[in-house]
């Protein structure tokens, strides 16, 4: 019984010292992890920084190796993300931010599926003809004008 007792014992204290050392070490290979997703490689291959396999790429090894340096020196996200912006330029960024004008960007789309959904409808509506009469059976005077001329024209 203090055998099992000891052993679990020791057993949560290996695993609470693993958990406590690898949350530690991996907060910065997180935030790389993090931020390097949200940066476009600017050499032109439209990739995501950590996702460049752009053979021979100028920037992909250059603007890791910063953006290490920029994460261990920095203590805000946002601060890596502007010192990135200053340097490289928006292109550098691989979503557009919410504020200012970038707004449009994420509006848009949604705005031009909603008003074409909203044409397509009406469309559609528009091509299924004219609507049956209403529930008192009346109709217009020019369509009981053409019925009646109808049926004169195919009597025998």
């Amino acid at each position: 019984m203090k055998q099992k007792f000891w052993r679990r014992f020791a057993q949560s204290l290996i695993a609470i010292f693993f958990a406590v050392t690898l949350l530690g070490a991996s907060g910065d290979r997180a935030r790389v992890d993090d931020l390097g997703h949200r940066m476009m490689c600017v050499c032109g291959c439209n990739q995501i920084l950590l996702e460049c396999n752009h053979v021979g790429c100028p920037y992909s090894e250059k603007m890791r190796q910063e953006l290490l340096v920029a994460v261990q020196n920095s203590d805000s996200d946002d601060a890596v993300m502007q010192a990135f912006v200053k340097e490289y330029g928006t292109t550098v960024l691989a979503a557009p931010g919410m504020h200012g004008f970038d707004r449009v960007a994420w509006i848009m789309p949604f705005a031009v599926f909603l008003s074409g959904t909203l044409l397509v409808a009406m469309v559609v509506r528009n091509w299924k003809g004219p609507r049956p009469p209403d529930a008192g059976g009346t109709t217009s005077p020019g369509l009981d004008r053409y019925r009646q001329q109808a049926r004169k024209e195919t009597e025998l």
